[in-house]
């Protein structure tokens, strides 16, 4: 049933139906970043991985006070020895508490996560804004680039690239953000090809507008959703990355707690004391899972075609 108010507004606009009715309302302009927040606080499954991703962040945040033992302290006593009040985890085969490099190696992978998808994000949008905006020549030299470090598997090129810099974890960061570069190129330049030809930017080229300011204030700002959608889920894949390198042993160096050495390093124990594998596979799929979970709700919450 219609209020007073509403058939006042109704009668206002059949006698002045140029008017706006709402000029006496305060509209509140809703920023498009809070409206995706908005969304993505509605989704449990990103607030899943969220807390997934926060509980590793204080494990390793929190390492030296969750566990009176040092990564590297070994007790040959106590080697292969199950959950305990003493070791809530177990022992390794060289009796190091197992909880202790857990916590350590989440500082590992979440350091390598995080400085491999920076690297590979700053020198893939630049070359992605780069080959898209200016294209002709640029754009195939670039792209032949991104062609070339795409046709080898991923795995393959960054044990290529360990193998020419030397097996270290430092070195094991500089390959992963290598072959993390082009996806994030691609990506960037699709985008950019789309944007280039919108009518701001036309305008903005009739005004006299440079090229570099064209870049910095209206490309690269209408970017920033795939580039923040893709650096989410590039964390899962950078520390699956490291892992594997770390199984191979072209990553982190003895006694370094990192989650894939302690993979090789547990595998022939796998029948004696199969939880020396469990735990830190386990943590690596819960890691990969959290980023993968936060990354599809920011993939939902920044697609205006999944909004209600």
């Amino acid at each position: 049933m219609e209020t007073k108010d509403q058939k006042q507004q109704i009668d206002q606009y059949n006698k002045n139906p140029n008017s706006n009715y709402y000029d006496s309302e305060e509209v509140e302009a809703v920023s498009p970043w809070k409206d995706a927040f908005r969304q993505l606080k509605k989704s449990p499954l990103a607030i899943t991985g969220f807390f997934i991703i926060l509980f590793f962040i204080m494990l390793g945040a929190f390492a030296p006070i969750i566990s009176p033992y040092d990564f590297a302290e070994t007790n040959p006593v106590n080697r292969l020895q199950g959950s305990s009040a003493e070791h809530w985890l177990g022992t390794d085969h060289l009796g190091r508490d197992i909880l202790t490099r857990i916590a350590y190696g989440a500082r590992i992978s979440l350091m390598v996560g995080f400085f491999a998808v920076t690297g590979a994000l700053i020198f893939g949008t630049i070359l992605g804004i780069v080959s898209g905006y200016y294209g002709r020549w640029v754009d195939m030299l670039i792209s032949r680039i991104f062609d070339i470090l795409l046709a080898f598997p991923s795995i393959l090129l960054a044990i290529a690239v360990v193998a020419i810099l030397g097996a270290s974890l430092q070195n094991a960061l500089i390959a992963i953000a290598i072959i993390n570069i082009p996806i994030f190129g691609r990506i960037v330049r699709s985008k950019v090809i789309s944007l280039r030809e919108e009518e701001y930017i036309m305008a903005a080229r009739a005004q006299g507008m440079k090229r570099g300011r064209i870049l910095v204030h209206h490309i690269l700002p209408n970017s920033l959703a795939p580039i923040i959608v893709q650096a989410t889920l590039g964390f899962g894949t950078a520390i699956l990355e490291a892992a594997a390198l770390g199984f191979l042993g072209l990553g982190a160096q003895p006694p370094t707690p990192e989650w894939g050495k302690m993979l090789a390093d547990s595998r022939a124990f796998i029948q004696l004391a199969p939880w020396t594998l469990i735990y830190p596979g386990v943590s690596i799929m819960l890691v990969v899972l959290g980023f993968n979970l936060i990354g599809d709700g920011l993939r939902d919450a920044l697609d205006p075609k999944m909004k209600n």
